[in-house]
């Protein structure tokens, strides 16, 4: 990914859609009001246009009351969220996407991406998931359908029953230290859209020398790097961050590049399963 040709507003189509993706995102994990209103409406003004939240993090509400304070055309935002449990069947399971819907637009309106959050629940909540997520997508409540935490078991699952396979996208932590080879290479192959969460890995690497070493050389903060690193290899980085400067400067990675001797030396950091701070994929 040439700096020189990408943009903070730059997309990446999606497979089988006609849709496009940005190619980053803002999380909002963990962001609770009114911070959470506050973190996006910085986003925004840094040129965020993708905002990715979930039913679980329990903020759609001050998701959607940034999207309205910033002014911004609905057509212009990308949004996100996440369905983490099935109800008690497809209706219920239907209902609950479309709070969401609710809470982010509004009862008229529709979300972007929305993605089966965890394979956790098993077999049969992912299939009731999924098929809720279809209905909503023929309905036109929601333009894409995907999955976050699958390994390439869940996936292969979906063919049983799935209408739309692939999935649009595969959200999974992805940073030097949690590479996830596997299932990387899987959904490349499968012309899934990878999104990379964790990718500054919660600023617990920042005093890694190599890192450091290589943030200095570019006069690059470590956060910076994390997020090019990300472009550079096709994932579509989700970085978190509260705190407005640094929203703004996660933003500013597109006038620099990694050397591939940079990439090398980051590849060189995994450390398989044992590297994620959160979840690596059951394949």
């Amino acid at each position: 990914m040439p700096s020189t040709k990408l943009s903070v507003s730059s997309t990446l189509p999606l497979p089988n859609s006609g849709n496009s993706i940005p190619i980053l995102g803002f999380s909002v994990y963990q962001a609770q009001p009114p911070t959470c209103v506050l973190s996006c409406l910085k986003a925004f003004s840094a040129g965020y246009r993708h905002i990715d939240t979930a039913q679980y993090y329990g903020n759609e509400i001050s998701v959607g009351r940034a999207i309205r304070e910033s002014k911004l055309p609905r057509s212009e935002l990308y949004i996100t969220s996440k369905i983490l449990y099935a109800g008690k069947d497809i209706e219920a399971t239907y209902r609950m996407v479309l709070e969401s819907i609710t809470n982010l637009d509004d009862e008229d309106g529709y979300i972007d991406l929305f993605l089966i959050h965890s394979p956790n629940g098993g077999a049969e909540s992912r299939k009731l998931m999924w098929l809720a997520l279809e209905e909503a997508r023929e309905d036109g409540k929601v333009r894409d359908i995907g999955v976050s935490n699958y390994g390439i078991q869940h996936i292969e699952e979906m063919k049983e029953f799935a209408k739309v396979w692939p999935p649009s996208v595969n959200q999974i932590e992805l940073h030097p230290w949690c590479q996830q080879r596997e299932i990387v290479e899987y959904c490349k192959k499968n012309e899934i859209v990878i999104e990379a969460y964790s990718p500054i890995v919660r600023n617990q690497k920042d005093h890694h020398t190599t890192l450091i070493g290589i943030a200095e050389r570019l006069h690059k903060t470590t956060n910076q790097i994390l997020i090019r690193y990300s472009l550079q290899k096709g994932w579509i980085p989700l970085p978190k961050s509260d705190t407005m400067a640094k929203i703004t400067s996660n933003a500013d990675v597109f006038g620099f590049e990694l050397t591939e001797e940079d990439i090398a030396l980051l590849d060189e950091l995994d450390q398989g399963r044992e590297g994620a701070i959160v979840q690596a994929v059951n394949n």
